[in-house]
């Protein structure tokens, strides 16, 4: 369990995050959404232990965040950030053992167990096939899958992805979404996605969490998230939303043309 208790975060004189509340479950797939500059990657920077609290706590598994070597976090939380750029082009599968680095001791060689991570994570991404192939002849969602490959060899009990799916084409936005909850069911991991797309959200997620000014707005189902009233508070302008016939959870409509 992640605990988050009255946390104030800034950058410079900047403050972003006010005493903010919010517990994460170590088996949700949770879905953060919010406006631009409401604090989502903030948020995700401060959990990561990348930017420190000006106050308030954040506690994992029951300990202060903050007396966690860096180490020990990448042992815990996985990372994976809306595009990554690499100095060299690697091939797919040394991108995936990349994830088993917090693992490795000083001077010290990759290990069976780490090659038979690897291969599994390969595997069950229907990664294997392009495990000899680089990264930049990738598609979009191959690369995304292969990122999120690299996060899931890390083994970790948590999982972040700071927009993931932005640039994205629609069918892999959905691919890339039922992904991560198919994961959330399979390991029991707790998946933490910051989005935009509100429906997939609410398709896909267990949990919404809506970030406004700095401050959790409501965290909740689907069911209790996405109500006219509080996406109003949100986003400021009227929306209604229906049941998705297909998902049985609430889809957003968005208004017509005046």
């Amino acid at each position: 369990m992640i605990e988050i208790h009255k946390l104030s975060c800034a950058y410079d004189a900047q403050m972003v995050l006010r005493d903010l509340d919010l517990s994460l479950a170590a088996d949700e797939f949770t879905v953060l959404v919010g406006p631009n500059g409401a604090g989502k990657s903030t948020l995700v920077y401060a959990l990561l232990g990348f930017l420190p609290a000006l106050q308030g706590e954040i506690r994992l598994f029951g300990k202060a965040l903050a007396g966690y070597k860096r180490s020990e976090l990448a042992r815990l939380i996985a990372f994976v950030p809306q595009e990554s750029v690499f100095q060299f082009d690697y091939p797919v599968r040394d991108i995936v053992l990349m994830g088993r680095y917090p693992y490795l001791g000083l001077m010290q060689s990759w290990l069976p167990a780490d090659l038979e991570a690897v291969d599994s994570v390969l595997e069950q991404l229907q990664l294997s096939e392009l495990a000899g192939r680089f990264y930049s002849q990738l598609s979009g969602g191959e690369k995304q899958r292969v990122l999120i490959a690299r996060a899931l060899a890390q083994a970790t009990p948590y999982v972040f992805l700071d927009e993931t799916l932005s640039q994205l084409d629609i069918n892999h936005q959905v691919e890339i979404t039922a992904l991560l909850r198919g994961i959330v069911r399979s390991s029991g991991k707790g998946i933490l996605l910051i989005s935009h797309n509100l429906n997939l959200g609410a398709n896909f997620s267990d949990r919404m969490v809506f970030l406004a000014e700095g401050k959790v707005l409501g965290s909740g189902t689907p069911e209790e998230m996405m109500r006219p009233a509080l996406l109003r508070e949100l986003f400021g302008m009227e929306l209604q939303t229906m049941l998705n016939p297909a998902s049985g959870k609430p889809n957003l409509l968005y208004p017509g043309s005046p």
